[in-house]
């Protein structure tokens, strides 16, 4: 009987692999790690760190996907009286409010920024430099990128008009993003998934698998290029320090200090999830965009400097704290010129197909991973059957 292997355990590979079950196909997922999750797993207790922001977008369509499934489980937001404790970092000073050009450019209609046009330069033209590079800088934190001012203006108004909604649309996984992660597990299990873990799949391993029908290749793009041999397959990401730090509890430490200064950003994750970090203690990650080539040391400087600003004598409190650079894993970014259409195609031809953050699918953050997923099954599925299936796009996709 043919089957649907799918490689690579993570968002995108969950979700294809639930997608081609859901559809009565024999499916095999493959990953190479002892547990399952990619970039979406939690550090194991007492402090439950996830690699970068964790958040689920209520307008995104992996929300209604995991709604109608039973797969959201408990959510966290962010308490009403905490909202007031997001700082930001403007000439050097904290302060309370952006300046207000930058709001004025996140009500801006994002369908009018232009594709071959730099941010920075667009958004100077609405709003004055000021608001302009204030916006470049605050979106650090859903970009993961040195310069977001440089890239395509349509792909960061989007993201800015998102990140700044109100209500806020981010809603957090209680537990982290292992426990969705982990339901996810349990839904293809139930659906008769066959789960290996600590297998690793290499280049010789693929004609035997396709063999016996198309194979979904869900890992992040390196990996991707490696396996299927295809040079082809590369697309800009970002580049981040990632430094966690827990720290005794202290009454009146900041919810957020985002740096308009330069990209950057500090949260308190314990403030929407006291279950992340032991009681008395919270847990706070710092993410610094880096340029290629920029040491990490340099980022480790930069975030002293914001925990110096935000948490006054955070030094004498730490009782934990872990540094990681992700580079190449923090999914795409789209230059001037071009859009998610340009990324690497997910009908790779001869039965491959391709899922995961930095392939052709719209979203935002993980919605990429999960819209790529969606597709990939879908094609798996009539390549099984022999019939072109429609591709689902998320409501609003042109």
């Amino acid at each position: 009987m043919q089957r649907i292997h799918v490689i690579g355990g993570g968002f995108a590979g969950l979700t294809a692999a639930i997608t081609a079950a859901e559809s009565r196909a024999q499916v095999t997922l493959h990953e190479a790690h002892h547990t399952l999750g990619g970039r979406a797993r939690t550090a194991e207790g007492p402090y439950l760190t996830n690699e970068g922001p964790h958040a689920l977008y209520r307008g995104g369509p992996h929300w209604t996907w995991l709604e109608q499934r039973g797969l959201l489980g408990a959510l966290a937001s962010v308490p009403p009286r905490e909202a007031t404790r997001f700082l930001f970092r403007r000439d050097g000073a904290l302060r309370r409010t952006p300046p207000l050009a930058m709001l004025r450019l996140a009500r801006r209609n994002p369908r009018k920024a232009p594709v071959d046009t730099d941010f920075l330069s667009w958004a100077t033209g609405q709003v004055g430099e000021e608001g302009a590079r204030a916006a470049a800088h605050y979106m650090g934190v859903a970009l993961f990128h040195h310069d977001p001012g440089s890239l395509s203006a349509a792909f960061v108004q989007e993201r800015l008009r998102r990140a700044t909604a109100l209500p806020p649309e981010a809603r957090y996984p209680v537990g982290g993003w292992a426990q969705l992660i982990d339901r996810m597990a349990a839904r293809a299990w139930n659906l008769g998934v066959r789960i290996e873990t600590a297998v690793r799949i290499g280049p010789d391993d693929l004609p035997g698998l396709l063999r016996g029908g198309p194979v979904i290749v869900a890992t992040h793009l390196d990996s991707a290029r490696t396996l299927l041999k295809d040079p082809a397959l590369t697309w800009d990401s970002g580049r981040t320090a990632l430094l966690d730090l827990a720290l005794r509890t202290r009454p009146g430490d900041p919810f957020v200090v985002s740096d308009l200064d330069a990209p950057g950003w500090v949260e308190r994750f314990t403030t929407q999830d006291p279950t992340l970090a032991p009681s008395g203690e919270q847990l706070i990650q710092a993410q610094i965009p880096l340029a290629p080539g920029t040491p990490r040391a340099d980022a480790v400087r930069r975030a002293d400097d914001l925990l110096d600003l935000g948490f006054p004598g955070w030094r004498d409190r730490i009782t934990w704290r872990r540094e990681a650079l992700a580079a190449g894993r923090t999914g795409a970014v789209d230059k001037p010129g071009t859009t998610w259409r340009d990324r690497p195609a997910v009908d790779r031809g001869d039965g491959i197909l391709l899922a995961g953050d930095q392939v052709a699918a719209p979203g935002l953050l993980s919605e990429v991973a999960f819209n790529s997923g969606i597709e990939a099954a879908v094609l798996a599925v009539g390549l099984l059957d022999g019939t072109e299936r429609d591709v689902p796009r998320a409501a609003g996709t042109p």
